[in-house]
């Protein structure tokens, strides 16, 4: 199993507020799509509350403490063991978010893909988890700069943990 963490953060990490993203970049949710589709998706039941209803062709596992907690179409779960359990073991499964999941989850990540927004957000609530750039080694990068559909430039960036060449 191949776990990437997928995320959209400003250069100090801040990824939303209030249970929303902070930018509307459509070329980052064009990348999402490519990237997820016809995966499993691992997500916290606050970013699922976010989105307007499930991604189409994508498995989705919601992480909660709500034992009661349900929504159509989607597996719950009550910890990240037992979301990646839930997963082929010979696949590459997406962690979406939110910042508590990101943070629970990067010591066991392999790769992150990440769309890093040339901007900083102070007011931002929830945060993509620092990253030892030593154990981690940036393989790709593709500069967006802003134009009529972006307000802000951006980066893709995928990074895969040292120990896994």
């Amino acid at each position: 199993m191949t776990i990437t963490l997928i995320a959209a953060a400003a250069e100090n990490n801040a990824l939303g507020k209030d249970n929303r993203m902070l930018w509307h970049l459509p070329d980052d949710f064009k990348h999402f799509k490519k990237l997820t589709t016809g995966h499993h998706i691992i997500m916290g039941r606050k970013t699922l509350q976010s989105m307007n209803g499930s991604l189409p062709n994508r498995t989705h596992i919601v992480v909660t403490r709500q034992k009661d907690f349900t929504y159509q179409g989607c597996m719950i779960v009550h910890s990240l063991d037992e979301a990646l359990t839930a997963c082929p073991q010979d696949e590459e499964i997406f962690i979406i978010g939110g910042g508590e999941i990101y943070k629970q989850a990067i010591g066991r990540a392999d790769k992150i893909e990440l769309t890093r927004v040339h901007t900083n957000i102070d007011a931002a609530d929830a945060y993509f988890p620092e990253f030892d750039t030593e154990k981690w080694h940036k393989v790709s990068e593709e500069y967006h700069p802003k134009d009529e559909k972006h307000t802000i430039d951006f980066t893709f960036e995928t990074w895969i943990k040292e120990d896994n060449p």
